[in-house]
């Protein structure tokens, strides 16, 4: 699966580009006067290889949750046990990630990929093997046959649990290849689904107590930074457990010495279940040539991923807002993204793709509804 999705992984189609450049110099408006509006369009245009590209809709918020070994080794001041609570506020519509959603119009997929602890809705699936595997709650496995994938109102539950957590990544490996491929591929499957179910854009949401940790390693080693500035304070932790945070990761990468040339390699030793199913479903949604709207640190750090397996697919990214977490900022000048919003979030589950998914949908109805200078009677300079 993962080797036929990157595949499948092309280029930006240029004459799409040409075309939304071309159609932006003849709209009434100024050239150039909606700034990086007009770039996100254009970029657009050229993932779907039309001009107009459809717009971005509906949206479909995919919540990737795991727990992680590290934090055994004190690198966050909350319980592990609150994964799973999460998991059981998501699925209630208690969290702001519900709130937002609901504000857009956005369905929500939670993804036990690797929850540690019961979740309060009933047992995960035991670990699986390296296919991924797992149903909705309801038991559906059709992608697309069921009208609740998209539903807005009613949050939906996938059980695809690859191991209950990662192991602790300053003793071993986070995960073995083959739990990382299976991660991978399950989050390439949920992609798949929620398109096939008619989604226009996804958008990566993440839950995982201490999964600040391993996105600081992955930052890292796929950009070569130094620890100290990939790695931030999560949750809010003080000096003490800053430094000793910092000096794990800077621990972990000297055991490990990942090699960013070997993506699978990379989130096998230092990642997480959540940060690898988010690789895949940036890669399936780049596969299938459809937006993917990045959330904050997890979701550019399992960007890197994604573009080490398949630099096309940074394509399909558009960075949805500028992270607290100092690593996000470094992960996306690796990646040549630039953050439509920055508000100083950091508190993740899909947020902050959430608050920026109005000036994506408005920057590809521009190409659709706003009158040419010649249709609306308009003199041009």
């Amino acid at each position: 699966m993962l080797e036929t999705t990157i595949a499948a992984i092309r280029p930006a189609d240029e004459a799409a580009m040409a075309a939304a450049r071309e159609l932006h110099g003849r709209l009434t408006k100024p050239a150039g006067s909606l700034g990086a509006l007009e770039d996100l369009s254009v970029r657009l245009a050229g993932l779907a290889g039309a001009c107009p590209p459809p717009l971005p809709e509906p949206a479909a918020v995919a919540i990737f949750a795991g727990d992680h070994g590290v934090h055994a080794q004190g690198v966050s001041p909350w319980p592990q046990e609150v994964t799973g609570q999460m998991i059981g506020n998501f699925l209630a519509g208690g969290a702001v990630v519900n709130a937002f959603a609901r504000q857009a119009g956005a369905s929500v997929t939670v993804v036990d990929v690797g929850v540690a602890t019961p979740l309060p809705t009933g047992p995960t699936a035991e670990p699986a093997g390296p296919e991924p595997a797992g149903l909705d709650a309801a038991g559906s496995d059709a992608a697309g046959s069921d009208p609740a994938v998209l539903d807005p109102a009613v949050p939906r539950l996938v059980v695809a649990s690859v191991r209950r957590g990662t192991r602790d990544f300053t003793v071993t490996a986070a995960l073995t290849r083959d739990e990382a491929l299976a991660a991978v591929q399950t989050g390439i499957r949920i992609a798949d689904e929620l398109i096939d179910a008619g989604a226009g854009i996804l958008l990566t949401g993440d839950m995982g107590i201490g999964n600040t940790t391993p996105a600081a390693a992955l930052i890292a080693a796929f950009t070569g930074a130094d620890p100290l500035d990939a790695t931030g304070r999560g949750t809010g932790i003080d000096d003490p457990t800053y430094a000793h945070k910092v000096a794990v990761v800077r621990s972990a990468l000297a055991r490990h010495s990942p090699d960013p040339a070997d993506p699978l390699g990379v989130l096998a030793a230092v990642g997480g279940l959540e940060h690898a199913a988010l690789a895949g479903l940036i890669l399936g949604a780049a596969a299938r040539r459809t937006p993917v709207l990045l959330d904050g640190v997890i979701a550019v750090s399992a960007a890197l991923a994604a573009a080490a397996f398949a630099p096309a697919a940074v394509g399909a990214m558009v960075a949805g807002h500028r992270s607290a977490e100092p690593g996000a900022t470094v992960a996306l000048r690796h990646l040549g993204l630039d953050p439509l919003i920055d508000l100083g979030l950091r508190l993740g589950e899909g947020t902050g793709a959430l608050l920026a998914l109005p000036v994506v949908t408005g920057a590809v109805r521009v190409l659709h509804e706003v009158a040419t200078f010649d249709s609306a009677g308009v003199a041009e300079k």
